[in-house]
């Protein structure tokens, strides 16, 4: 392959791409409103498969919504990524351009974000989305136009269940663990706390439902009873109020509640479980969609100052890679900000599009698709660095990319594996990590 990649010849390249293709520009611009929804409704072929352009990504994250609080940063660890590898080189000699959309937490909105990502900006992949709503409302518009999705936090199982059904054709994968694995960790610290009688509450959609029902499965087999197993508490965001959700849930008498929710409107369930005075006593146990002092401010404080929240604990993916001291020092120079759950998933999904582009000398999410497991996995040379990784591939070498979040070994279904991170909500608000926990049961 051998490609250089000096500014002479990425500028010299870009030039010529620009003259090969003279009507881009005014083919987007003249396509309509009722072309543009007509297209969504056909089997289309992205035109980004021609490879004679440089290479773009999108990114379809919650800036807006239930989940905004945690993926808002998102588009920032995935520029990172971009603005990297075009200063040593860009993707097959081009500079790679970056599109970013707001999911909005909402599937309906999510529908018109990936139409526009996919038939007018032509991206060849997209980062995202980070809700399971959003990612299955997504999909079928990118696997219609061959476009790779690798999501940072799509947890759901069902992904799982449909890869392997062959409904995605390979243009699915993810960066964070399904919650297959996530609901036997939260299991385990369940059992590892005592706790016999569990109760759920979850969100009504893939994330919530998927969760509830693998929970539920791990935490019998280790001997413990689900008390609401028959009547489960599956609450909708869309509520004008909680108040029977959270009675539902709390009012049996858990010693704990397994809650599977999102920031804004599960905030408003809990707080009804306090006020209700049905939570005294009561472990709360969440997952990785509310970790943030935001959630525990949202649920608020009782009459003494004390965050309602405190002695909650719950999991969330961790991030252990070989590559995250390296990251986590990068995202603190670039950025100032604080290092957040799904960041390092974001940006190794943003790395895994554009080494697998380089790899198959192509620009198109056909390309990235093709050699998306090859880069992901072993044999290879174990590379952190993503300079160095994107060096190796152009001079033909296999790598085994080691991101910052995991070792990122893909697999057939999309999936990778992972540990999980045990948090706990204190006195004051603030969050603390104090272990991990396998889900290996």
């Amino acid at each position: 392959m051998n490609k250089p990649a000096s500014a002479s010849s990425l500028n010299s390249n870009l030039v010529s791409r620009k003259f090969k293709r003279p009507s881009a520009m005014a083919l987007a611009i003249t396509i309509s409103l009722t072309g543009l929804l007509s297209a969504a409704c056909q089997d289309t072929t992205n035109s980004s498969t021609t490879g004679e352009e440089g290479l773009k990504l999108g990114t379809l994250t919650p800036s807006t919504g239930d989940l905004a609080s945690i993926g808002a940063v998102f588009p920032d660890a995935v520029r990172l990524a971009v603005d990297q590898v075009n200063a040593c080189g860009g993707v097959n000699e081009q500079s790679v351009e970056l599109i970013v959309e707001d999911s909005q937490t909402d599937p309906n909105a999510s529908l018109n974000a990936m139409t526009k990502l996919t038939e007018l900006d032509r991206v060849a992949g997209v980062i995202g989305a980070f809700a399971s709503s959003v990612s299955t409302a997504a999909l079928p518009i990118a696997v219609r136009n061959k476009v790779m999705m690798i999501s940072p936090g799509s947890t759901s199982p069902v992904f799982t269940q449909q890869a392997q059904k062959g409904e995605f054709k390979g243009y699915w994968a993810r960066t964070a663990p399904p919650d297959t694995y996530q609901a036997r960790a939260l299991a385990k610290l369940a059992n590892q706390k005592g706790f016999k009688r569990v109760s759920t509450a979850v969100i009504n959609n893939d994330y919530g439902v998927g969760f509830e029902q693998e929970f539920i499965a791990a935490f019998e087999k280790l001997g413990g009873t689900v008390v609401n197993k028959n009547k489960p508490t599956r609450y909708d965001p869309k509520a004008a109020t909680f108040d029977s959700e959270a009675a539902s849930a709390f009012g049996t008498k858990p010693e704990a509640v397994a809650a599977v929710l999102y920031a804004e409107t599960g905030s408003l369930l809990l707080k009804s479980a306090y006020q209700q005075g049905l939570a005294t006593g009561v472990t709360v146990m969440l997952t990785d969609g509310v970790k943030s002092e935001d959630f525990a401010a949202q649920v608020g404080k009782n009459r003494d100052g004390k965050f309602l929240l405190a002695g909650a604990i719950g999991t969330v993916p961790g991030a252990n890679g070989k590559g995250l001291e390296n990251f986590t020092k990068l995202w603190t120079e670039k950025t100032s900000k604080e290092l957040t759950p799904f960041v390092p998933h974001s940006y190794d999904a943003a790395a895994l599009m554009m080494l697998a582009a380089e790899a198959a000398d192509a620009n198109t999410g056909e390309g990235i698709k093709s050699k998306v497991l090859e880069i992901s996995n072993a044999p290879g040379k174990e590379v952190t660095d993503l300079c160095e990784a994107m060096e190796l591939v152009r001079n033909g070498e296999e790598i085994n990319y080691q991101g910052a979040s995991s070792n990122v070994d893909i697999d057939q279904n999309g999936d990778v594996i992972g540990d999980y991170d045990i948090w706990t909500v204190k006195s004051d608000g603030k969050l603390d990590v104090t272990g991990t926990v396998s889900p290996e049961t």
